[in-house]
């Protein structure tokens, strides 16, 4: 915040009542006159004093689909001329000479519709305020420029911040910014969706859309308007008749439609329109309605352009999607870390759904335990608080993969140790090359294979599942998770001291 701030204003103190409120013969339009052109040359003296001959245009406005402004609304919003680039020259971060500058607050004090703050960080700021107030500013305290004020028959305040302030809505919302997670999970939602659709924000109230395929990514990445705000949408419906269909009975809409030749149009309509919209969008080849309404809006995922050193310095203030949400919550884990949640599902093909603090991680049938199970139910059940690590945050397809045996102690070293011991146990399964035997006496116990090389044929028989056989622990694969068994070995007479289970 600079340390010298001041309101400048046509309006007289002398002319305010007890209350404030002024009671003087100004209007609160400008007079594109005097008035107006000292104005400017205010903040000309306050720019040079300061020291500044360039200021750059934050939180850029233009006007929305209703007029409130006290004089009729301008062409271009009154930035004809200013921006070689159009309307998208008028966006977060560009750097404008003072005369341009100028130039914009002219507009502003006209209400012409366009409106932005321009600043120097750390060093200089210009907002204009409604009815013609204009707020300026400076880290020094520029006594030549306040009696320039003066002697132009302004009236300087001393405050201690401009009401217009950037002040966020939500200091503790972190917005996605637009880098290497974001353009890999654009790639793998195209792939996905075949086609997705863009919104590009580059001034409140001011949009380019941009149908992506995964052949033209990149190239629409490389037009984008610095620190625009991204929006991606479900691709347009080339059902051109089912997306009319999705017109609601009343309320502003945005009709977006790819037309004959591949260019991308839009246009705003309410239900007094929607039969003029009908006729506009004759002969699309794809069309999408997008609702006006902020709690009706469903993008997909949204994000922020950062500059060009990574650094996200825009500052939009939207309602985050589920997607964003997931987002900021993943930035938050890492892999090895240990967490808390709930079991909330499990799933018919075996994989458990755990809530994780708003976000759905999931356990896959191996990493429940270190034990064989049949079904996840063996091991845990909906509504169980678990703590669990996280193998792994993919950021792209905003999976988190849980283990809950790695919190366990890993009984396996245990079982090595038992190489050599003999032990008696149930068939629990007849496979082609052998049988496979529990050497544990309980239901998860370990089973090991006895190969039907190690089978002693001498017993004569059939093995059947259930019979109990005596096998050798003959070998421990800690890596592959598997054990050798041997009923020939179990039975020579060296071993007949041997523990059994």
């Amino acid at each position: 915040m600079l340390p010298y701030v001041y309101q400048v204003t046509k309006y007289n103190p002398a002319d305010r009542d007890q209350h404030g409120h002024y009671a003087g013969a100004e209007p609160a339009t400008s007079d594109h006159g005097p008035i107006e052109a000292a104005y400017l040359q205010v903040f000309a003296a306050f720019a040079e004093e300061t020291g500044v001959d360039q200021l750059a245009i934050r939180e850029p406005q233009i006007g929305g689909f209703a007029h409130f402004g006290l004089e009729p609304p301008v062409a271009d919003y009154g930035l004809a001329d200013l921006f070689p680039a159009g309307l998208t020259g008028f966006h977060d971060g560009a750097l404008v000479p003072v005369d341009a500058s100028l130039e914009l607050v002219r507009a502003m004090l006209r209400d012409n519709g366009a409106w932005c703050r321009l600043e120097v960080e750390e060093a200089f700021s210009v907002h204009v305020g409604w009815d013609q107030y204009l707020y300026i500013g400076s880290n020094l305290p520029c006594e030549a420029a306040l009696a320039r004020t003066r002697s132009l028959g302004l009236f300087p305040e001393r405050l201690d911040a401009s009401p217009y302030e950037f002040a966020p809505d939500d200091p503790l919302r972190i917005q996605r910014p637009a880098d290497a997670d974001f353009w890999a999970r654009l790639h793998w939602a195209v792939s996905a969706y075949r086609a997705t659709f863009l919104e590009e924000t580059y001034a409140a109230n001011a949009s380019r859309w941009h149908r992506l395929t995964r052949d033209n990514i990149e190239a629409v990445r490389s037009q984008l308007t610095p620190r625009a705000q991204l929006a991606v949408w479900p691709d347009l419906l080339t059902d051109v008749d089912a997306a009319m269909a999705s017109l609601p009975k009343e309320g502003l809409v945005e009709v977006v439609w790819e037309d004959g030749d591949g260019r991308i149009n839009s246009t705003v309509a309410d239900e007094t329109q929607f039969e003029a919209v009908r006729t506009q969008i004759s002969g699309a080849r794809a069309v999408g309605v997008v609702s006006l309404a902020t709690d009706e809006r469903q993008p997909l995922f949204t994000a922020v352009l950062p500059d060009s050193d990574g650094v996200l310095r825009a500052r939009w203030q939207t309602e985050p999607t589920p997607s964003d949400r997931d987002w900021a919550f993943l930035k938050t884990l890492q892999r090895g870390q240990v967490v808390t949640g709930t079991v909330t599902t499990i799933a018919s093909f075996g994989v458990t759904f755990v809530d994780i603090g708003g976000f759905t991680a999931m356990i896959n049938i191996p990493e429940l335990s270190w034990r064989p199970i049949n079904h996840p139910s063996d091991v845990v059940s909906v509504g169980q608080e678990i703590t669990a690590q996280v193998l792994d945050v993919d950021m792209v397809r905003e999976r988190v993969p849980l283990s809950l045996r790695a919190v366990q102690e890993d009984p396996w070293p245990q079982v090595a140790q038992r190489i050599g011991q003999v032990v008696t146990g149930p068939v629990t399964k007849i496979v082609p090359f052998g049988v496979f035997v529990r050497i544990e006496g309980r239901e998860d116990g370990f089973e090991g294979l006895v190969h039907t090389s190690e089978l002693d044929e001498s017993a004569g028989g059939v093995v059947e599942v259930g019979d109990a056989l005596t096998v050798k622990i003959i070998d421990v694969d800690l890596a592959r998770r598997r054990i050798a068994l041997s009923q020939t070995q179990a039975r020579t007479p060296r071993h007949q001291g041997d523990r059994h289970s």
